[in-house]
């Protein structure tokens, strides 16, 4: 099977999710700067959700640019992405309207994490498909940053007991650290 419908509805299943997103900033009621101020908490949160689903859109085109063909495990190892990417929305609105209170910042991680580790099952998934000698495989095979993420996930979920702040500055920090694209499957394959 082609990659090409899996690429289309990852893109458009993703273009939703931001637009659902964008659907919960609500217009202030007052005009003026006081009234945008109570929605600086919803806009922070939209802003590194918008950050976050914008990497993963990225490295997944990256991904699919190595993958030759999909089958059956990989239509549902993607589909467990964009069930994990589809929640964001939600944990995105019950942080900031709860001004980054201690249980909507831990979810908001909880959330992070399943979607890193649902990326990380579909490559795992697709270097099955594609076999441990192909080019993806190859180019996939140091993940420090991969890894590193799951562990500041994991800090981050934990803080969020003690400091919920500290814990979205860990957040922020990971997306910093994936904001350029991952370049290993453009390197693998340039070779």
């Amino acid at each position: 099977m082609g990659k090409g419908r899996l690429e289309a509805f990852s893109d458009a299943v993703i273009a939703i999710i931001i637009t659902i997103m964008v659907l919960e900033l609500k217009v202030p009621h007052g005009d003026n700067l006081a009234a945008l101020r109570q929605l600086i908490p919803v806009f922070l949160s939209y802003m590194l959700s918008f950050i976050y689903l914008g990497i993963y859109w990225n490295n997944h085109h990256h991904l699919l640019q190595a993958v030759r063909h999909v089958n059956g495990s990989v239509l549902w190892a993607n589909l467990n992405l964009l069930f994990c990417l589809s929640l964001i929305p939600f944990v995105t609105g019950w942080m900031g309207e709860n001004y980054f209170a201690t249980l909507p910042v831990a979810l908001y991680g909880i959330v992070l994490l399943c979607s890193a580790i649902a990326y990380f099952i579909l490559t795992r998934v697709l270097i099955a498909s594609h076999g441990k000698d192909s080019a993806l495989a190859i180019a996939l095979a140091e993940d420090f940053k991969d890894k590193v993420s799951l562990f500041i996930y994991a800090v981050a979920i934990g803080f969020s007991f003690v400091n919920s702040w500290f814990a979205c500055i860990l957040y922020t920090l990971v997306a910093v650290m994936w904001l350029i694209p991952d370049r290993r499957i453009e390197k693998t394959l340039t070779r």
